[in-house]
C-alpha cells in the first residue's frame, strides 16, 4: 500500500500488486516471477515483515536459481494493516498484531543471500544503492516507526467517496490538520 500511495513511477505496467485485496505474502512471489519474466530489469519487492513471513521460504528458490529479485521490508514490528483497523473500529483494542520477526540480515546470510539494515534515514539512500549494485537475491531490512497509518483510507464497506485522509476523519491534509501534526 505504501508503494501504491507513495511511489512515483516513470513508466506503466512497472508495479504489480494485489489491489489492497488482504493478500499477505503476493508480493515476494510475485517479484519472483517479475524477474523470472524480465530477468535484465531490477525488481524491488516491498513487503510488511508480516507479508515477508508468509513465505519467505521462497528465497532459498531465489538463491538457487540466482533470482536477483531485491526484497525490501518495511519493519513496523507489527501486523500494520491489521492493527490500524484495531485501533480505528476497535477503540485501539490490539489483538495478536505484535510481530516478533527474525532477524533478517542473518535470516538472508543463512539462505545465502546478502542482507542489510536500516534503522536511520541518513543510510536510506547508499543502503539502497548497495542492495541495487549487489548481484543476487538482497533483503534490506528498513526499522520504520510502529504506529505509522496508512493513509488515504477507505473502511469496508463505504464508497470511494468517502475517504478518510488522517487519524482525525475529516476531509483535511496531514500537512493542514492540527489534530495530526
Amino acid at each position: 500500500m505504501w508503494t501504491a500511495l507513495l511511489y512515483k513511477f516513470n513508466n506503466p505496467r512497472k508495479f504489480v500488486s494485489s489491489g489492497g485485496l488482504g493478500t499477505m505474502g503476493f508480493g515476494f512471489p510475485a517479484a519472483m516471477g517479475a524477474q523470472v519474466a524480465c530477468p535484465d530489469q531490477l525488481v524491488i519487492n516491498i513487503a510488511g515483515d508480516g507479508s515477508i513471513q508468509m513465505n519467505i521460504q521462497e528465497l532459498a528458490t531465489c538463491v538457487h536459481y540466482n533470482i536477483p529479485v531485491k526484497i525490501f521490508i518495511i519493519n513496523n514490528g507489527y501486523l500494520g494493516m491489521v492493527r490500524q483497523w484495531q485501533e480505528r473500529l476497535f477503540n485501539a483494542q490490539y489483538s495478536e498484531t505484535v510481530m516478533t520477526g527474525p532477524d533478517y540480515v542473518k535470516l538472508a546470510e543463512a539462505y545465502g543471500a546478502t542482507g542489510f539494515r536500516v534503522e536511520k534515514e541518513e543510510d536510506l539512500v547508499s543502503t539502497i544503492q548497495k542492495a541495487i549494485n549487489t548481484e543476487g537475491p538482497v533483503i534490506v531490512d528498513f526499522i520504520v516507526e510502529s504506529m505509522e497509518a496508512v493513509f488515504p483510507w477507505v473502511l469496508a464497506g463505504d464508497a470511494i467517496s468517502n475517504v478518510l485522509l488522517c487519524k482525525c476523519e475529516r476531509k483535511c491534509s496531514k500537512s493542514e490538520c492540527e489534530n495530526c501534526i
